[in-house]
C-alpha cells in the first residue's frame, strides 16, 4: 500500500467518515461522494427500490450492477474507498474504477469506511466507479452510502450532485436551443424538423421542436412500447395543480386531431395537454408545425401540427385557446430533457433542422441561428454532461450519459441559410379537425 493512501486512511481515523463532505482548511484532501443522487442500477434498470436516500441497501442480487459518477477536474493519483457495512458472516464485493477491478472483502458489520484501490487519471473527466457483488455468507452483500476519494486527482472543483435536490441531479441536465426569430416582423406560425439517431431513443426522453412563450409541441419516449407527439399549454393562472386553475383562467380545447388524447398537466406549472400515440422510429426525420395568433378578444389561439411520415400526410394535434393573453409567436426553441430519473445514466441526442418563420402576412423566413442554454442542473455543477451546437446544417441537442466534453452556456450557432429548403405547404389546407 502507498504511503499517500496510508495516510489518507490515517485521515479518515482523525477526521471522521466525513460523509458527503469536503474537508476544512488544514485537513487531508478528503471527499465523500454519497451514493444518493449519483448512483444508478446499470444492469437491471427496472430495479428501483435498492437505492435510497441512505444509499444503496438490501443488495441480494449478484446480477445486479451499481454504477456511480463524479468528475474530476485534476489529474494524478485518486485513492478510493467505500463508507459501507456488511451482515452475518461477512460478504466480497467487485468495485471497478474506470475498468480497473478491485475485490475488496467485507467483514464489518458496523458501518466503516474500507480502502479499495488506487488508479492513475491521466485528464480531466468523469470516473466511473461500478459494484458488483461476488460472494456473500448472509443474505446480503453490503449497504454502501459513500465513496470516498483522495490524491492528487480528487481536488476540488469536484463535480457530482451536492447541496442539490437529488431528483433533479439523477434525471441530469435539460439543454436548449433557442432560435433568433427574424426581427420587425409579426410571426405567427414556426416551422421545424426532428431527427433521433440510432440508439438515442432512449426512454424518457422529451425531444422538443417547437417550443414558445406559454408551451412546447414535441415527440416522447414514454416506454419501451409507446411514444407520444405531445403538445401542451400552460395556463396564465400560477399554480402546480390544474384543478386550482379558476375556470376563466383554464385552457380551452377548440379542435382535437384524430386519435388524440386531451387532458391536464401539472407540477411544472399547469395547463391544457395533448397526445398522440405513434410509433416515430429513429434516423427518419420527422416535421413540426406551431401557429399561433391572437383572437381579437384578449385570448390566444395555439395550434399544432405533426407530418407523420410514416404516413406521407400532416395530423392535426389539437388547437387550444390561452385566455387572458394577447400574442403571436414568440420564444421559439427546442430543448432536449430526460424525465425519468432512474435513466439519468444514458446519453441521448436529437436533431433539429431546417426552420422557418413564417409572418401573419404569409412571409416565408428562414431561422438560422441558435443559442445554447442549460438549466438550473448544468447552472450548478452537479452535472457536466450536456452539449449543443451544429452538426452538419441542423442544431444539435445532447444530455446525461457522463460524457466530458461540454458546450459553454450561451454559445451562438448559425446554421447556413442557402442550404435551408422552404416547406411545400399549403397553410390553408392543413387539416381543422
Amino acid at each position: 500500500m502507498k504511503t499517500n493512501f496510508l495516510l489518507f486512511i490515517l485521515g479518515l481515523f482523525l477526521y471522521g467518515d466525513l460523509s458527503g463532505q469536503t474537508p476544512a482548511s488544514g485537513c487531508p484532501d478528503i471527499t465523500g461522494i454519497p451514493l444518493n443522487g449519483n448512483t444508478y442500477v446499470t444492469s437491471k434498470p427496472g430495479v428501483r427500490n435498492l437505492l435510497a436516500e441512505a444509499g444503496v441497501s438490501g443488495w441480494n442480487d449478484p446480477s445486479i450492477t451499481f454504477s456511480s459518477w463524479f468528475k474530476v477536474s485534476k489529474t494524478g493519483t485518486l485513492n478510493v474507498s467505500l463508507r459501507t457495512r456488511t451482515f452475518a458472516g461477512g460478504a466480497t464485493i467487485r468495485a471497478t474504477i474506470n475498468g480497473v477491478p478491485f475485490d475488496v472483502n467485507l467483514k464489518n458489520k458496523t458501518w466503516a469506511v474500507i480502502p479499495v484501490g488506487q488508479i492513475n487519471v491521466n485528464r480531466a473527466g468523469y470516473v466511473r466507479v461500478d459494484f458488483q457483488g461476488l460472494e456473500k455468507k448472509g443474505e446480503m452483500f453490503a449497504d454502501i452510502s459513500d465513496i470516498i476519494v483522495s490524491g492528487d486527482a480528487s481536488g476540488e472543483p469536484l463535480y457530482f450532485v451536492r447541496e442539490f435536490e437529488t431528483y433533479w441531479g439523477r434525471r441530469g441536465p435539460s439543454v436548449h436551443m433557442s432560435y433568433t426569430l427574424p426581427g420587425n416582423e409579426t410571426i405567427e406560425w414556426f416551422y421545424n424538423e426532428v431527427t433521433v439517431p440510432a440508439g438515442n431513443d432512449v426512454t424518457g426522453s422529451y425531444y422538443m421542436s417547437n417550443g414558445f412563450s406559454g408551451g412546447y409541441f414535441g415527440m416522447q419516449a414514454n416506454s419501451e412500447k409507446e411514444r407520444r407527439i405531445l403538445f401542451s399549454v400552460w395556463s396564465p393562472y400560477d399554480t402546480q395543480n390544474p384543478k386550482e386553475i379558476p375556470e376563466e383562467y383554464r385552457i380551452k380545447t377548440l379542435v382535437r386531431g384524430e386519435g388524440v388524447h386531451i387532458g391536464e398537466f401539472g407540477n411544472e406549472g399547469s395547463g391544457g395537454q395533448s397526445y398522440l400515440v405513434y410509433p416515430w422510429k429513429t434516423d427518419v426525420t420527422y416535421k413540426f408545425l406551431t401557429r399561433i395568433y391572437p383572437d381579437g378578444k384578449g385570448n390566444t389561439v395555439f395550434t399544432s401540427y405533426f407530418y407523420a411520415a410514416d404516413e406521407s400526410r400532416w395530423r392535426l394535434i389539437a388547437g387550444f385557446l390561452r385566455p387572458k393573453t394577447d400574442t403571436w409567436y414568440k420564444r421559439a426553441h427546442s430543448f432536449l430533457e430526460n424525465f425519468i430519473p432512474e435513466q439519468g445514466y444514458l446519453a441521448r441526442k436529437a436533431l433539429f433542422g431546417n426552420q422557418w418563420a413564417v409572418t401573419n402576412k404569409g412571409k416565408w423566413i428562414p431561422v438560422t441561428q441558435g443559442c445554447f442554454t442549460y438549466d438550473a442542473t448544468g447552472a450548478a455543477g452537479v452535472r457536466q454532461d450536456y452539449r449543443g451546437g451544429l452538426e452538419g446544417n441542423r442544431f444539435f441537442l445532447q444530455n446525461c450519459g457522463f460524457f466530458d466534453d461540454n458546450t459553454t452556456l450561451r454559445t451562438v450557432f448559425d446554421r447556413n441559410a442557402d442550404n435551408s429548403m422552404k416547406p411545400e405547404i399549403n397553410l390553408k389546407k392543413l387539416p381543422v379537425k
